[in-house]
């Protein structure tokens, strides 16, 4: 600890780029937070149905970060050796395969809403609600995917500010329609679970005009034309993909896992589907320092490998993974102790959902550091790396090998309650943790992709 605090460099270096990046997750965890809050006051099925709804989204905007960390290691090295040309050709395909993937999303959720809520739970009402929601939020996907490109990307430059305050915006935007389209404050129509969906939908509208905007504006690195962001050089896009394609995967496959958990807890029943959709968002909000440190170190340690110094990268790396550690333990520590004091902004729960909540929080406070620890280790310094293949290997190993047999076990099999399936799912980041440190340890996750 006494190395990180003495390393001036890099700690200006990590506060620059984490500071801004915590503060932009904190604003989109307050958001989700502001609306679970909002929508809990209609009732539990309304909580279940658009927190069962958006595992289609959040499925989706997994694979949305995998396609865009894989373009963040390259821009972030690239950004180490001051090529500007190879960056805008990298955003541009970023930029087209988000957008692609955003339209197949966009169709799902659009025409088959019932399909995807029927996986999930047989309660009608849920399944009703939670269709109307899709019908409407699908349509804010594929603007999601693009914003999402140039934000990373932004970071990726150093320009870290960008996407923190365009963020704030969106906060506030979403923020004031939730309000009157929720409730049908100052003459506009009460449209409950449907009017959550169009605050969403306008906030993701503003959000793309004022990222296009400050980009082309001031970022010029990021600025390119139509042509500089499709002049793809002969076997660029290969070199991107053999890079890339275990990220993509890894992040697919591990949301999938994340939708396998939400609908092994939904076979428990309603009750506890809403307690984990409260757990989470709460959990979500003391996880954004952590989520800025992780950030900030796949930018950190990639520009180190692009400049040549990988005995600094690795300095990097042990530094990242002590701070995230030692910040788990205390927010462990906080959340395990604090339940009550958090759900106190709930009003609206009944009993059986905020005792289900209260057990699940404090769970979450126990396992808090190691989660931490493997954020950082995995998308921080394997990926920042370039290691994408080892981290993809290591985190769909624990998911789909411990976490999910786990988690369908619990439920179906021993019929336990959600918070002690919730137990046997962390047994995964155990798992992560006990592979992964070795490797960081050996050096071997070091490779200069450029």
């Amino acid at each position: 600890m006494k190395r990180i605090l003495v390393n001036k460099v890099f700690l200006k270096n990590m506060l620059v780029i984490a500071i801004p990046i915590a503060l932009q997750n904190l604003i989109i965890t307050s958001l989700n937070m502001l609306d679970t809050l909002m929508i809990s006051e209609l009732g539990k099925s309304s909580i279940a149905a658009v927190g069962l709804a958006n595992q289609l989204f959040f499925f989706y905007s997994l694979i949305l970060f995998g396609i865009n960390s894989g373009a963040s290691i390259f821009i972030s090295q690239y950004w180490g050796k001051k090529d500007k040309e190879n960056i805008k050709s990298i955003l541009g395909l970023a930029v087209i395969l988000t957008t692609l993937t955003g339209l197949i999303f966009t169709i799902i959720a659009l025409f088959f809403p019932e399909l995807v809520m029927r996986f999930f739970i047989k309660e009608d009402i849920v399944i009703k609600l939670g269709c109307d929601y899709l019908r409407i939020v699908s349509i804010s996907y594929i603007i999601t995917g693009v914003s999402f490109s140039y934000s990373i990307a932004s970071r990726s430059v150093g320009y870290a500010k960008m996407p923190m305050v365009v963020s704030f915006i969106s906060f506030i935007t979403n923020a004031v329609f939730n309000y009157l389209l929720i409730f049908g404050k100052l003459g506009f129509p009460k449209l409950g679970v449907k009017g959550a969906a169009y605050g969403t939908l306008i906030a993701r509208i503003v959000e793309i005009l004022f990222i296009l905007y400050f980009v082309y504006k001031d970022i010029e690195p990021l600025a390119g034309n139509i042509k500089e962001l499709t002049s793809w050089p002969k076997g660029f896009i290969k070199r991107y993909f053999k890079t890339a394609y275990p990220v993509v995967i890894n992040e697919a496959l591990w949301a999938l896992g994340q939708v396998m958990y939400s609908a092994a807890y939904a076979r428990i029943g309603e009750e506890a589907t809403a307690a984990v959709q409260i757990a989470a968002t709460i959990q979500n909000v003391f996880f954004v320092l952590v989520r800025g440190l992780a950030n900030a170190c796949t930018v950190m340690v990639g520009n180190k490998i692009g400049e040549g110094n990988e005995d600094e990268s690795y300095e990097y790396a042990i530094q990242f993974l002590t701070m995230s550690t030692i910040s788990g333990l205390v927010l462990g520590l906080l959340l395990f102790l604090t339940p009550d004091l958090t759900l106190k902004l709930f009003r609206s729960l009944d009993f059986d959902v905020y005792n289900l909540s209260r057990n699940l929080i404090m769970v979450m406070g126990l396992f808090y550091f190691i989660r931490t620890f493997n954020a950082t280790l995995i998308v921080g310094v394997l990926r920042g790396g370039g290691d994408t293949s080892f981290s993809m290997y290591l985190e769909m190993g624990a998911v789909w090998l411990v976490g999910v047999p786990l988690a369908f076990l619990g439920a179906l099999l021993f019929k336990l309650p959600v918070y002690l399936v919730f137990v046997l799912v962390s047994l995964e980041e155990i798992v992560k943790a006990a592979i992964g440190l070795p490797r960081v340890l050996s050096k071997k996750w070091i490779k200069n992709v450029t």
